[in-house]
Formats: C-alpha cells, structure tokens, sequence
C-alpha cells in the first residue's frame, strides 16, 4: 500500500473533495451495473481508488469501499428514523441509490450484463458506443451527481489519457462490424466480449448437465421398476411353491387317513411329517375365537383333529413342530437379507410363553391402567417385594470395592463361590460340605441350560425331558446351540390309579429312550425338575435316585434343576435335594442348577447357579461364562444376600411361605367354585388347572382358542401346548400375586369361560336343528353333498362326549377290518370316492351295523337326564341309521 495513504487506512479521514470525487466516480451507471452484477467488487473499488490516484486522492479499494458503505449506512439511518436531513451528502446518496437501474439476478455472474448488452436498441455495437464510459470510469452527467464544475472538467483529461496508454499497451484495434468503420476498442470491452462466449458456453454446459442428470434419474427409476417387478414375482413364484408344498402334504393326510382314524384314542399318535405339522400349525393359527362358533366347526378336519389330539411325543421336536406356539395371529416375517439361515430362524421363532408375556408388557394392569392385562401365566413371586426392598437397601449391600468393577473369575468372584457353596450345603441338607470350585455361577439357569447343552451335546443331539415342562428350556436348548428335545410324555389318566395323574416313572422313560433308539435320535443327557414345572409336583428321594440310576444305566448326563427348592409352603411337606443323597449314582454326570429368581421372587435379577462334581465339565463352562457374566455389584449383593441365614431362616422364607400358602388357597377355592379340576401340590408359584370341560372338541385348536378368549378379556394364563403337554385343556395360573390381581384375573376368567359356553350352547343348538332338518328330508337327499356326520369310536357312554364331536367331519372312509366290536361309523357320502355308488356305501354301512353291538350298548334311552339335547342328536342319528337299513332292504 502507498505510504501515503496509510494513514487513512480505515477510510474515516475523508475531505469533502475527496467524497466528492469518490460519489462521482461510484454514481456512474456502468459502475453500478458492474457493482450490481458481479457477486465479489473488489476488483471495482480498486479502479476506483486508482483513477482517485491520479487525481492526486491516495486512497485503496478497501478504504473506497468502506467509505462508501459508511455512507450508505448513514443515508439508511437518517431515512429509517426521519431525521433531519441536513447531511450534505443525503441528495446524492438518495438520487444514486433510488435511480439504480432494475436488474434481474441469476445463479450465474454477469448475466444482468449480457441482459444490457441484447435487449440495448442497437446490440452489441450500439452498447460499446454507447457505453465507453463503462471502461473509462468517466464522470457521471450534472444530471446524476451534482458535481462542481472545476472538478468534471479535470476529470475528463486524466481518463482520456489513461484510455490512449491501454490502447497503445494492448497494441490493436477493433474495426467495427457491418459499417466498414474501424473504431478502438478498450481492453474492458474485450472481455465483455469474451464473458459473453464464456457465459453461452457455460449456459449450454449446465443444459447437458441437467439432461444427463435427468437421463440418469430415468434409468434409476427404470431399474426400480424393474426390480419390484422382479421381487413381485418372487413372492408370487414362493407362493406357489408353498401352495405346492401344503397341498402334497395335504394329500398324504388323506392317505393315511385309514391308519390314523384306526389307532386307539387312547395311544399317542405321532405327526406324519414336519410338513403335515405345519399345515397343523397353520389351522391352529387361524382358528377363530370362541365368539366365532360356526366358523370353528369348519377350520379343521377329523384328520387335523386327531393329528392335534396327540401330541408330537415321539420325535425328537423340529422347528415346525413348536411353531404351534405361533399364535399372536400376524404373519411371520418375511427373511431378512441381512441375517443368516440361523438368524432368520430365530427372529420367525414365536413361543406362547413369549408371546403371552409380549401381550402383558405392552398393555400392564395397575392403577392408572384399570383395563389393562393381569399376568397369571408368568412365574413370578409378587409378594415380597416390601421383604426385599427392606433388606436390599441397607448399608451392607451398597459396599463398592474396586476389585468389583474389574473383570472376574468367569464362573463368578471367589468370595460369591464360597458363599453359594456353603448356602447349599446348608439348606439342601448335604451330608459334607459342598467345594466353591464345583460352583458356577451365570446370569441365570437359562444360560446355564443353553452352555451345559453346548459343552455335553453336539449341535443335532436331543436331550430326553418329561412332558409337560417348562417351555422356554426348548429355545435354551435349540436357539444356541441346536440341541433338541426329545418328549416323554405324562398322561393325564394315569393307569396305575395312585391318585397322581403325570405321574412319572421309570418305565415311561425306558418307553422313550427306546423310541429315541428306534427313530436314531442321540440321546446325552436327561432334565429332571423338581419341584416340577407346571406340575409342581415334589418327587420323593427314593424316586429321584430311580431317575439318577435310569440316566446312569444309559450313560446320560443329569440336569436337575431345583429353582424352586425353597418354595414349598406346606410344613408338613418335606422337599429332598439330590445334594442330600449320601451317594450319586454317578456324579460325574449329574449337575444341580438353582437361582434367585423364584426362592427369593427376584426374576429381575439374573443369577443362576451350578454345582457338579465334574471339572471338566466346569472348565468347559467358564470358556463360556464371559458370553454370561453377572456385574461385580450384583454379584456382592447377592452373597451379602445368601450369607445372612438369620434373615432367610427367620424371616424371609417363613413371611413368604405364609403369603404363597394364603394366596394358593385362595385360588384353589375358587377353582373349587367354578368346579376345575387341579392338581393339589403344596409347592412352586402356580396350579396345574383342568380346563377340559370348557373345550367344545379335545383338540389344540379348542385350547388355543381358550386361551385367547381369556386373553381377549385381558387375562393371560399359559396354556397346555405351550409345555408340551400331550393332552388338550391344561393350563397353568400363577398365584403369585396381590389378591386384588387374583380377584380380577378370576373374574375376567368366569366371564370369558361364559362366553365360551354360551357360544358352544348357541353351536349345539344349530347343530340339533341341522340334524332335525335333514331327518324329515328324504333318504335319497341323505347322501347330498352337505351331509357331513360321523359317529367317532366310542366305548364310554354317550353322554362322555360332547355334541360337537358328534358332528366333527371326516374325509374319507376307514376300513372296516380295523374296527373293534364297539366301534360304529357312520360315513359322509362326500367324502366317498366319485367311483363308489349308493350301493356300495350302503353295504358297507349294513355290513358295520351287523357287525357291531354299539347301538346295543348305547341306546338313547341309557342317556336320559344326562344331556337333552345330546340326547336329540343321538336319536336323530339313530333314526337316520335305521331308515338307512330299512332303504337298503327293499332295494
């Protein structure tokens, strides 16, 4: 910068002739075109301060530009506020600012200019004519700035000679166009001329950047289209494919419906297939609820009905299998592209259990949610939380070592080994006491479950279980580590008539071990639960060593879990632990599993514990253990917890025995009110009820729809199917809870127990007047197609069955060589093959009613007074029997 000018650096130290000149320079209309369409001016302000030095002002750009932004701001002010305008610089600044020419912006510089140049009278030529002033800065006309005169004049020579030196700088000429004139041209009007090429091509450059931007976005649209198109008739192709699939399925059900209508009623019989399963499991899903009788009648057939009847007892349990627990209604979701074979099979995995407790967590029942879902399906202890609380929140449990914020010993710190070690010694009666380093500890017995069967079992490999039991071990087992479950089923009509119905033996496990041999399943370890879960049933130490000597002679592992060993609430019951035994018939493969959740009702605090004698096994456990671990605070929590023997003996266990013993009469009374069966056991969280009588048909689907017409009322109870339970109609209700829960819950449960009833009643009803119907037509409309009866095997009385089973349909006709002495059946002509004539159908019923004394047996009049309108349904099939008969004699 020149020296000279440093002293007005900031631009605030103008004379009045210095302003002046700088007004007149910047009032020019070429320079506030200029000023106006160019997005940075520096390069303006800077010829304005070089035409001010040689008139002798020593100013820059920079202050120029400042001066005149200062002036612009002070005409702002005076006009905004309405000041007195006797600034003597406002006329100019007023006239300048509000004369400016009108120009239109654009994204791209320079445009106003070419807007001045075309739309000028004479075009290009006439615009650099006419507008010299536009290179030369020359003084604006007396009639834009009032200049004095003096100084306009001595303003025209200093430019005229600056324009001669750019022209002889630059050495050419320009010959004007058209007229033959040759006129100069100053270096400014060149490069206009040059913008203006520049400016077309750049126009044109964003045009083809535009139209290939959109010929772009028109493929991408393109290949969209396309791929919807494709993926449209994938689904389409997939669901054909599965259409395939269920109807082949269906075709061998109707194949086999001879054998299977020919096994007894009281043997187990086992699925066909698992895609005979899956077209079960898809009737069961759709089942309407109980408000829906007439629907009902038409979902399943007698083949399903038989299929669902039993339970898939002696296979070892597929996917497809325990997608009966599927019954939130949705459709599964589609497989994801980013998960695994694996992945996609555990996010489609839907269990009762879940799905229930899925149900409650998103609508909970308390206070400000009167209408809201009461649990009685979950094990959860809800009645000492004021013990707990009291307990957990004193000084001793708030210890923060820094050694417990660290990591640990995998299997759990040594001080809370040492602790479960001597707390099992202690109340499971152990005749020495039990090693620390025999004692893992995890975040609960589902993990252990899911690593014991990781480190015993191969992925394929099964694992024996009496059924019914807990159903959430079957995802402990399979969704980590592919271990299956192989079934031994309780039936609920024990024959050995003790009063204990599931009840379980050793004999029943031989049956299902020899199964497993016969259909090459590798058995490798056994779970036996005592107290039993849903039975709650408490297994003698005479019968858990039968059960310890059964896995031995069969070199199976035994897991015996024991979670609810503290939660026997009758004193005159007594529970025994294997830990009390004086000697394991095989220790090396017998390991105890025990938690906090149900003894000391802290579900929320994940901690479970192992003890076995076999460190290898343990070893195993603890490569394991840090997928499993419990934080360093919890776990000092829990020992303080465990060690105070003076707390749980004295008054922990007897409060929450008390309670637990209150609230299971309670619940038992009203079971007795409504006249439900159960399973009296003093033990465990929850009643083994007996919802049978409820059931319109003894099939799964009856029972699946129980259970969501209780949850329709907003009460969920765990149904039977959801712990494998081979016969229809069981289910588990929870008493673990304040009473005014277990009021409501019941209450909910009567009422959907009475819609149940009265929707069977009004089905009953229609069914009596179908058959009253079709007994005044004619024999010959007897065989129309809409006749569909069937008189299934029945060796009890009449009265033992329900009209709805009179009236289930059947597909096609059983041989009659497989039928016993009792057994009556009456076909539907339907299902008869179109080549089989009246004649023939005729015959063969003659042929079943000689042949059998059930009419004999089963007279209408034996049932009188038992079920009226049961008894309408028996005579008028009895009627329409002997007009059968009576038809074919005098053909």
């Amino acid at each position: 910068m020149d020296p000279r000018g440093r002293r007005h650096e900031r631009g605030s130290n103008w004379t009045d002739q210095e302003i002046v000149e700088l007004l007149q320079l910047w009032s020019d209309e070429s320079i506030q075109i200029e000023l106006e369409s160019s997005l940075r001016n520096q390069r303006v302000f800077d010829r304005i301060a070089l035409i001010l030095r040689e008139k002798g002002i020593y100013r820059t750009g920079d202050q120029c530009r400042e001066k005149i932004k200062k002036m612009k701001l002070e005409y702002r002010r005076i006009k905004d506020n309405h000041k007195m305008r006797s600034w003597k610089f406002y006329d100019v600044m007023d006239r300048v600012i509000t004369n400016r020419p009108a120009i239109t912006y654009s994204t791209m510089g320079g445009t106003v200019v070419a807007q001045q140049v075309f739309h000028s009278p004479g075009g290009y030529d006439s615009f650099l004519q006419g507008s010299s002033s536009l290179g030369s800065f020359g003084p604006a006309s007396s009639d834009n700035v009032p200049v004095p005169h003096d100084a306009s004049k001595e303003g025209l020579r200093p430019l005229a000679a600056v324009r001669q030196r750019r022209r002889r700088k630059a050495g050419k000429t320009a010959c004007s166009h058209g007229s033959g004139k040759c006129g100069s041209q100053g270096p400014l009007d060149k490069a206009l001329a040059s913008f203006l090429v520049w400016q077309r091509c750049a126009e044109d450059r964003l045009l083809s950047l535009e139209e290939a931007r959109l010929e772009k976005e028109l493929q991408a649209d393109e290949r969209r289209q396309h791929q919807e198109e494709r993926r449209v008739e994938q689904d389409r192709q997939h669901e054909l494919r599965l259409f395939s699939m269920l109807t082949g399925a269906l075709a061998a059900v109707r194949q086999g419906a001879v054998t299977t209508e020919s096994t007894p009623s009281n043997t187990p019989v086992s699925l066909v297939d698992p895609e005979s399963a899956l077209l079960t499991t898809s009737a069961a899903s759709s089942v309407p609820c109980a408000s829906e009788p007439h629907a009902l009648a038409h979902t399943v057939s007698t083949k399903e009905t038989i299929k669902l009847r039993s339970h898939p007892s002696s296979k070892v349990c597929t996917p497809t299998e325990r997608a009966l627990a599927s019954v939130s209604g949705e459709k599964s979701p589609e497989p994801s592209m980013y998960l695994s074979n694996r992945g996609n099979s555990i996010r489609q995995h839907r269990a009762i259990l879940q799905e229930g407790f899925a149900q409650y967590g998103a609508n909970r029942y308390d206070i400000d949610n009167p209408n809201g879902v009461i649990n009685m399906g979950t094990s959860e202890n809800k009645l000492c939380y004021d013990l707990l609380h009291k307990r957990l929140t004193q000084s001793d449990m708030l210890h923060v070592d820094p050694a417990l914020l660290q990591y640990g010993d995998w299997r759990g710190h040594a001080f809370l080994r040492e602790v479960v070690a001597k707390f099992l010694t202690h109340y499971c009666r152990c005749p020495k006491p039990l090693k620390a380093d025999n004692v893992v500890v995890m975040n609960g017995c589902s993990a252990l479950f899911s690593c014991i069967a990781a480190v015993i079992c191969d992925p394929k490999d099964a694992i024996l279980i009496p059924s019914p039991f807990y159903g959430v071990i079957t995802e402990d087992l399979q969704l980590y580590s592919d271990v299956k479950l192989f079934h031994a089923p309780l039936d609920c009509e024990d024959s050995n008539k003790d009063d204990r119905p599931f009840h379980l033996t050793v004999s029943k496990l031989d049956e299902a071990i020899q199964r497993a041999k016969q259909e090459g399943a590798n058995i490798r370890a056994i779970i036996l639960m005592n107290p039993h879960n849903p039975l709650a049933e408490i297994y003698s130490p005479k019968e858990m060593l039968s059960f310890l000597e059964f896995a031995k002679r069969n070199e199976l592992h035994a897991i015996v879990d024991e979670v609810y060993m503290l939660t026997v609430f009758d004193e005159s019951v007594t529970f025994h632990s294997v830990l009390s035994l004086d000697s394991l018939p095989d220790p090396q493969r017998t390991h105890i599993m025990w938690g906090l959740s149900k003894d000391f009702a802290m579900a929320g605090n994940r901690l479970g514990t192992l003890y076995t004698e076999n460190l290898d096994l343990v070893e195993a456990l603890a490569q394991l253990g840090s997928f499993h671990g419990i934080s360093g605070t919890t776990q000092h929590q829990v020992a303080q917890l465990l060690q105070d023997q003076e707390w749980i003996s004295k008054k922990f266990l007897p409060e929450n025995r008390r309670r637990l013993k209150a609230a299971h009469r309670y619940l038992t009374d009203e079971l007795q009110t409504m006249d439900i069966h159960y399973l009296d056991r003093p033990a465990a969280l929850y009643v083994w009820a007996d919802f049978r009588k409820f059931l319109r048909a003894p099939s799964f689907e009856e029972e699946l729809c129980m259970w969501r017409c209780f949850l329709k009322h907003k009460v969920v109870l765990s149904c039977g199917q959801a712990f494998s339970c081979s016969t229809p109609g069981w289910f588990r209700i929870v008493f673990a809870n304040q009473q005014h829960h277990l009021q409501l819950g019941l209450k909910r449960i009567r009422e959907a127990l009475k819609e149940i009833k009265e929707s069977s009643a009004d089905r009953d009803s229609s069914i009596v007047k179908e058959a009253s119907e079709e007994n005044r037509r004619p024999v010959k409309e007897d065989c129309a197609p809409s006749d569909n009866v069937i008189i299934e095997n029945s060796t009890s009385s009449p009265h033992s069955k329900s009209a709805d089973q009179l009236k289930e349909k059947a597909c096609s006709v059983p041989d009659t060589s497989s039928l016993g002495p009792d057994e009556f059946v009456l076909h539907d002509c339907q299902a008869s093959k179109p080549a089989e004539n009246l004649d023939s159908l005729i015959g063969t019923l003659k042929q079943q009613i000689r042949s059998s004394n059930w009419l004999e047996k089963n007279t209408p009049e034996r049932s009188a007074g038992e079920d009226p309108e049961i008894l309408d349904v028996f005579k008028a099939l009895l009627e329409r029997a002997r007009n059968t008969e009576e038809e074919y004699s005098t053909v």
